[in-house]
């Protein structure tokens, strides 16, 4: 089968590789697509930790395809950059009819869904989302349809008028800054939900301001598998009722020839970009 492999910061290819064979417990998925996740930005664009070539498929962790009997299905696995996989039958979601015409990056939209389970939010509360990328966008149509006031938070945004003014605050961004303005915007006892991914290193914070007013934190990441992939089935109904809107959120294609052009497109974000998804 055709596989695309990272050799290199910045430097895929597409090679023959041999198909998976499907096993008792693992079938074999035909690959429609799968997302980019701007977590994988960093193993993209090159870092001292990160060692190539990557194993043929990865990164690919927000894929989706189609079982032997036709069912379609998204699942948890990363080599996802490929025409086919065989993955764990625990970790299948079957998708709903009416998405048949949509892509559907199942482990990205049950992340959404799991940050908004942990984030408990309420009818009424004022909720900043900090970083306005497919996490943040995702999340800003759940808060909404809750009956949230979102307040979305950008890189350009004015933050001062918002200081202590929120009742939660979401940061998507996972880095120092989008942590700092998360924090700064909450009011006393607030809660801060922590939903970025911040894997370069330790990060400082103002502990005095955080205990003055006694800011709940909350990490919102889930390591659970068997939770996570509950949370991709909420999402698919989510989304199967229009709540998660795929086709505001998943916006760019690229065949996997292609698949550079794809991260690039989530590096630079061009206008209307939301997220890339790659198609074998």
């Amino acid at each position: 089968m055709t596989a695309a492999v990272l050799g290199a910061p910045a430097t895929p290819r597409l090679a023959r590789v041999p198909s998976p064979a499907p096993v008792p417990g693992q079938p074999l998925v035909e690959i429609e697509g799968c997302g980019v996740c701007a977590s994988s930005l960093p193993l993209w664009e090159g870092r001292p930790w990160f060692s190539y070539p990557l194993a043929p498929g990865a990164p690919g962790h927000e894929a989706w395809g189609r079982l032997d009997d036709g069912t379609r299905v998204a699942f948890l696995g990363d080599r996802g950059y490929a025409a086919r996989a065989a993955v764990s039958e625990a970790t299948l979601v079957p998708v709903p009819r009416e998405l048949d015409a949509l892509p559907f990056p199942g482990e990205a939209l049950g992340c959404a869904a799991m940050i908004f389970r942990r984030a408990r939010i309420a009818r009424g509360e004022r909720v900043a989302i900090v970083g306005m990328g497919f996490l943040g966008s995702a999340l800003a149509q759940l808060c909404a349809d809750a009956g949230a006031e979102v307040v979305a938070v950008r890189r350009e945004t004015p933050i001062e008028p918002l200081f202590e003014s929120c009742d939660c605050a979401i940061e998507t961004g996972g880095v120092q800054e989008t942590l700092d303005a998360a924090a700064s915007l909450l009011r006393v006892g607030g809660r801060l939900v922590v939903a970025g991914y911040h894997q370069d290193g330790s990060r400082q914070v103002d502990l005095g301001s955080w205990n003055w007013r006694a800011l709940e934190v909350v990490n919102a990441h889930e390591r659970d598998e068997a939770r996570l992939v509950e949370a991709m089935r909420d999402a698919a109904q989510l989304a199967a009722c229009g709540i998660l809107d795929l086709e505001r959120l998943v916006t760019h294609r690229f065949p996997l020839a292609r698949i550079g052009d794809a991260f690039e497109a989530a590096r630079t974000r061009p206008p209307g970009f939301v997220k890339a998804w790659v198609a074998p």
